[in-house]
């Protein structure tokens, strides 16, 4: 859903002229309505001009012109709702990393910690992991050059770059009298949104941390490699989609379609009733029939939503934990021609194959389970998720209605989770699983 968009802005003494070239016919002016209405816009616009102008005349300091106009741009997205808004360069090629999955880097998780980068973990067959890098280094130097002062993004900057260069760690290490200095060739780096394991030995886990290009065919491995491992004792799957907060529509639509054997998994609708789609799944359930529950929570938002939701309405899963975030909207990445960045668009709202729209009201799981949470971290979950926003998108129907926040819980404190294990090997039994047949889906 990649539109091919070029905005033009010309500064001009008269005012700014805009030319919008599209390959969508419907962006430009439809009928004597929009003629209509084009005059007073011109005024309009001519205004913004005036107001340009007399900035840069008679500012106390000379401003930046392209600094102006792009502020005006943001100002007029930020107006629409929380999810439009414009990336210059750099945001944009940000985006593209973190929506591809993969980059030029070293593969280590990072924080920042009393301004030195401290080593989260390395990623397994990484540069960095082969190089011997460990947990809980602390990084002081990069290439000789002190991080302290950098912020974590510029640190992370200096560390990516292409493949095949090199780039000289200097590391405190505990237990080292001396820095230890490693020299390491960068090399693609793919970011593991999917991480499973065997709950014992009977139930496979599957926790997805976003929706990249790569989500979809770490699902199909983390399947395979948990069938393999349990062999016949497997009894079912839980997938963690806690605190995810989405990503790529395509991802969600392939990590739904990995467990449906047929039927709709979600439907957009713009503005016009003729730009409605269908995503219909194809044959084929990699879990073969298992039981399958997802944990949801406030932190589940936007393609977590749209996997939530189809699942919950083919009663093919449970949904146990918190409301999610109602984050109902799809956003477009619009290029706006070499090195100027690129608009980010909400050009549609998503529902569910039962026709729900989840915009600012979330969806609710089939058993609602509350994580404790301790005393000092409770203001951290204080949040209404989408409906919150300031101009979010209205809902469709239904009142407004919030979510619990999330902070990951200890293991032998995950509430959630042990109710889930429970359900799937049969110890404890409740209504909605399996799922309430309550739900009428079109097949």
């Amino acid at each position: 859903m990649m539109r091919k968009t070029s905005l033009i802005l010309l500064g001009a003494a008269a005012g700014v002229a805009i030319t919008l070239v599209t390959t969508q016919p419907r962006l430009l002016l439809e009928g004597a309505r929009a003629q209509a209405a084009a005059p007073d816009t011109y005024r309009q616009l001519s205004l913004f001009g005036d107001v340009f102008e007399r900035v840069r005349a008679d500012y106390v300091e000379k401003p930046d012109d392209g600094k102006l106009i792009e502020s005006a741009i943001n100002g007029m997205l930020a107006g629409l709702d929380p999810h439009s808004s414009y990336m210059d360069s750099k945001s944009f090629r940000d985006m593209q990393v973190q929506t591809r999955g993969e980059f030029g880097g070293l593969g280590i998780e990072v924080t920042m910690e009393e301004g030195l980068i401290k080593v989260v973990a390395p990623i397994d067959e990484t540069p960095a992991a082969k190089a011997g890098v460990m947990a809980n280094d602390i990084i002081t130097h990069l290439d000789d050059e002190p991080v302290q002062g950098l912020t974590l993004n510029q640190a992370v900057e200096k560390m990516r770059g292409p493949v095949n260069t090199k780039i000289k760690l200097k590391i405190m290490r505990k237990g080292m009298d001396k820095p230890l200095e490693v020299s390491i060739t960068r090399d693609i780096i793919r970011v593991r949104s999917v991480r499973s394991h065997l709950e014992g030995d009977d139930v496979g886990f599957i926790r997805i941390t976003q929706f990249n290009e790569q989500t979809t065919d770490g699902l199909k491995k983390a399947i395979a490699d948990l069938t393999t491992q349990s062999g016949e004792k497997l009894k079912g799957f839980v997938i963690d989609l806690r605190n995810n907060p989405g990503g790529l529509l395509d991802q969600a639509i392939s990590v739904s379609d990995a467990f449906l054997e047929k039927g709709e998994i979600v439907s957009t609708r713009g503005r016009n009733a003729e730009e409605t789609q269908r995503f219909n799944a194809r044959a084929g359930d990699l879990s073969k029939g298992k039981p399958l529950i997802v944990m949801i929570n406030g932190g589940s938002a936007s393609a977590s939503e749209i996997v939530a939701g189809a699942l919950q309405d083919h009663r093919r899963a449970t949904l146990i934990g918190t409301r999610s975030f109602g984050k109902g909207s799809v956003q477009t990445i619009i290029p706006l021609g070499s090195g100027n960045g690129a608009l980010r668009l909400t050009t549609a709202r998503y529902f569910t194959p039962s026709g729900r729209s989840i915009q600012a009201k979330g969806i609710s799981p089939d058993i609602e389970i509350l994580q404790d949470v301790p005393e000092e971290l409770k203001a951290r979950t204080d949040t209404r998720g989408e409906a919150s926003l300031r101009g979010h998108l209205k809902a469709e129907g239904d009142e407004q209605t919030g979510s619990q926040s999330y902070i990951p819980p200890d293991p032998k404190d995950d509430k959630a989770l042990h109710s889930a294990l429970d359900l799937i090997r049969g110890i404890t039994k409740n209504s909605a699983y399996p799922p309430n047949p309550k739900t009428s889906v079109p097949n």
